[in-house]
């Protein structure tokens, strides 16, 4: 590709803490090779691609590109428009007038699908054009890698959240024993899971997790664990996913469909509010409920460094493909070692990843189907920068008399 064209960077789906490290990667690498005539950034995706809605990154001042890497959300925008046949050719021949022949598109599961589809359109008209996937998603639900960038972040969020949330608890009790923790992550309990990188001792909160991958047999069934966790430990934390299910796959929250988007997902509202109601009427237990939603997944001030540093460094393996031929993969994340926990960069095609999910595996997951094992803390934790400070607690000491 030596002294052929512009590479076109593009950022897709929901927006990270440190999905603009990747961004910044792409660009480092892109413009040390000096092989790229110009290095364009697309708004919002592919809408910008269609709507020739293009910035020149290559001539961003060096301090703009630097302070990318702590700026959250996505600096380019993003978007969930799904590319049709019609679409993806009017986007090729858009490409073509720019002279691109290299493409990095950040995203996930269905920025996977627009990326497969670009490179498609491209074969069909006989365009040369290269799609590498820069790998984004704080649901962590990719496959073929260990973890995705993103996660790290919102993990860490969640555990802090939790442990402060399971501590507020305790301390009014008396007022209200139950509190629901909302989280995101689609369909996998990824996020969820995160909830118990802060429980140090037996009994600390969260109490029960239901994940996604076990799913309550209905209200009944899930308000029973709610009492029975009451009656135990005199107060519960829980964390629910927002898409939380009963086992014959309705939403708890009720079936009045939100909003459906271009790729087929199904959004209901939450489930807090219904199952908060639900847990007061019949269990008499006054609860409340948070939802951290998308703040948490794009809080600076809970980015991990791990997941900072190994977003920049997918962005840059990308451009590393890019310029080796290749196409239609995917970066991933391979780790080689839990302690000290150290990690690299390979590739996996496309057509494995685009619109398939990665659940929460059976090893990560507790026998009560409530709580996480030692493995996935192992897993985990150095995503997060290792285990979280610890608070004090004060010491059972009866009063001494002079």
């Amino acid at each position: 590709m030596a002294g052929r064209g512009s590479l076109l960077v593009a950022q897709s789906g929901g927006a990270t803490a440190v999905i603009n490290a990747s961004l910044a990667g792409v660009v480092r690498a892109a413009q040390e090779s000096g092989r790229f005539a110009t290095i364009i950034g697309a708004r919002h995706g592919v809408d910008g691609i269609l709507s020739e809605s293009f910035v020149d990154l290559g001539r961003q001042p060096a301090a703009v590109i630097d302070g990318l890497l702590h700026t959250p959300s996505a600096a380019l925008g993003t978007t969930r428009r799904r590319l049709t046949e019609e679409t993806a050719a009017q986007a090729v021949a858009t490409l073509a007038r720019y002279d691109v022949h290299a493409v990095a598109y950040i995203g996930g599961n269905d920025s996977a699908d627009t990326a497969l589809r670009l490179a498609a359109a491209a074969r069909d008209v006989g365009y040369d054009l290269r799609v590498v996937s820069v790998p984004k998603t704080i649901d962590n639900d990719l496959p073929g890698t260990d973890h995705c960038p993103g996660y790290g972040s919102i993990a860490r969020f969640i555990a802090l959240a939790a442990r402060d949330a399971a501590l507020d608890t305790a301390a009014t009790a008396a007022l209200y024993p139950v509190k629901l923790i909302e989280v995101m992550g689609r369909n996998a309990g990824w996020v969820a899971a995160a909830a118990a990188l802060g429980q140090t001792d037996e009994g600390d909160g969260p109490h029960l997790i239901f994940f996604p991958e076990r799913p309550p047999r209905d209200l009944y069934a899930l308000l029973h664990e709610i009492r029975a966790a009451y009656d135990r430990h005199g107060q519960v934390v829980a964390v629910v996913p927002e898409t939380l299910k009963d086992a014959s796959g309705r939403p708890l929250s009720g079936e009045d469909l939100s909003w459906t988007d271009p790729f087929g997902h199904r959004y209901y509202p939450g489930p807090g509010p219904a199952l908060t109601r639900a847990i007061e009427e019949h269990l008499g237990l006054r609860a409340r409920f948070d939802k951290p939603g998308t703040i948490a997944r794009m809080f600076a001030a809970c980015v991990s460094t791990v997941d900072r540093q190994e977003a920049y460094e997918v962005g840059v393996a990308a451009v590393r493909l890019l310029l080796a031929g290749d196409s239609q993969v995917m970066v991933t994340i391979e780790r080689l070692s839990d302690a000290p926990y150290a990690a690299t960069t390979g590739a996996i095609p496309l057509t494995r990843v685009a619109n398939q999910e990665r659940h929460l595996p059976d090893a990560f997951i507790g026998l009560d189907g409530r709580s996480v094992t030692d493995a996935f803390r192992t897993y985990a934790l150095p995503l997060i920068d290792g285990p979280l400070p610890p608070y004090a607690r004060l010491l059972d000491l009866p009063l001494s008399r002079a």
